[in-house]
């Protein structure tokens, strides 16, 4: 693995979005210039960092596209609709935002050629999953509109893997600091937290035996970081998880563990929503050299730190 030519131009959708912003930063703290993307359906202009060069377009759109730089390094498609239970309210609209925009950038990098492509997509392509290690071999059937529209978009990427060279990141549960705890409809953890801090109860949607893969931003940074900067992209699809199997009850008692006060209901689950899912992540390590990952209980505790100094 090495560096790109720094000052090169990567572009980056969904710019200030949760993820899509951390990732920014980092490009930009390393030297990259940075054209960042986003409509702000979603993602907040105070989240895009100071040095981006931001255009606010949606890139499901024709007419946005044409908006990019006619030149970069490489494409990091961020942007998106990011909710498996959203997704059955106006599955269509998931259907643009997750895959329309996806064959939208094909075109773009092939008309400017630009070859090398990241694409966020999601553990929501596995679906249904026997109770053990994920790997990227497993059978795809997914369970949500969601799901559906971002292994389409894996689909399209291998077919045009010729013009451009593209890597799926198949991202499990990512949290941290930065996350929107406006949004009570995604990100598990952040749900809980917001919760937790703005009225001391938590409603758990879903049976508490449920089980997850839990992986902190700055992990999620480093492995897109790291993938942007392999000289020979060989895996078009890799695992971004922890490897960790871990129970919605054990995130709540680490929880209640800071927050003693805090009560806790259970209600009925969501549409789409898988029971257990857990990464086998050892293509991730291999291909990305990454062996140090932040435990459960430190990228919890830093982010319930970040919630009481910014609330």
């Amino acid at each position: 693995m090495s560096q790109p030519d720094q000052h090169e131009t990567i572009v980056v959708t969904g710019v200030a979005g949760f993820i899509g912003s951390a990732v920014a930063r980092r490009l930009v703290a390393e030297g990259f210039r940075v054209v960042g993307v986003d409509d702000l359906s979603t993602g907040k202009l105070t989240n895009v960092p100071p040095d981006v060069a931001f255009v606010q377009a949606d890139v499901s759109s024709a007419e946005s596209v044409r908006l990019l730089p006619k030149r970069a390094k490489a494409i990091l498609h961020l942007a998106g609709q990011s909710s498996g239970e959203i997704s059955f309210e106006d599955p269509i609209a998931d259907l643009e935002k997750n895959t329309v925009s996806t064959l939208r950038l094909v075109e773009y990098a092939r008309a400017s050629e630009i070859r090398r492509l990241l694409y966020a997509s999601s553990m929501s392509v596995y679906g249904a999953t026997p109770d053990a290690p994920t790997d990227e071999s497993a059978p795809t059937t997914p369970l949500s509109c969601y799901g559906v529209g971002k292994l389409a978009s894996e689909s399209y990427l291998r077919i045009f893997v010729g013009a451009v060279s593209s890597t799926s990141l198949r991202m499990f549960n990512v949290y941290g600091p930065g996350q929107d705890l406006d949004n009570l409809r995604q990100g598990m953890i952040s749900i809980y937290l917001a919760q937790a801090h703005r009225t001391g109860h938590i409603k758990v949607k879903g049976d508490s035996r449920r089980f997850r893969d839990f992986i902190y931003i700055d992990d999620v940074v480093e492995a897109w970081f790291r993938c942007l900067c392999l000289t020979q992209p060989h895996e078009p699809v890799l695992n971004i998880g922890s490897g960790i199997r871990t129970q919605v009850s054990d995130v709540l008692e680490l929880i209640t563990a800071l927050m003693p006060e805090v009560t806790i209901e259970t209600a009925a689950g969501t549409p789409g929503d898988q029971f257990g899912i857990y990464s086998d992540n050892s293509r991730m390590r291999a291909a990305l050299g990454m062996e140090q990952l932040t435990t459960l209980a430190v990228g919890l505790r830093t982010f319930w730190q970040s919630v009481r100094n910014t609330q």
